[in-house]
């Protein structure tokens, strides 16, 4: 069966609580299906869902943001991918 709920993109973003930018590129990296009616970007209800399905965090994949080695005298969280902001600005 055909999955006849469409979304534009402004709503699936919505739905997904991102920015459209975000969406686009979610679409362009293949993490989520959009197709190209005319000059609008549409999505499928059911392949918005399929998408957060598959984006479920298991159990423990978070662990490496909040577990801290407990032999460092200044804890802090061990990710690298951020930069507190306050220690850049001061």
């Amino acid at each position: 069966m055909v999955d006849s709920k469409w979304l534009s993109s402004k709503e699936a973003a919505e739905r997904l609580g991102v920015s459209l930018r975000t969406l686009y590129r979610l679409i362009d990296e293949g993490q989520l299906v959009g197709y190209q009616i005319g000059r609008n970007i549409r999505l499928r209800h059911g392949d918005l869902d399929d998408y957060v399905e598959r984006s479920r965090i298991a159990p423990g994949d978070l662990r490496h943001l909040y577990q801290f080695d407990e032999t460092d005298p200044n804890p802090s969280p061990q990710h690298n991918d951020e930069v507190d902001q306050r220690s850049v600005l001061n």
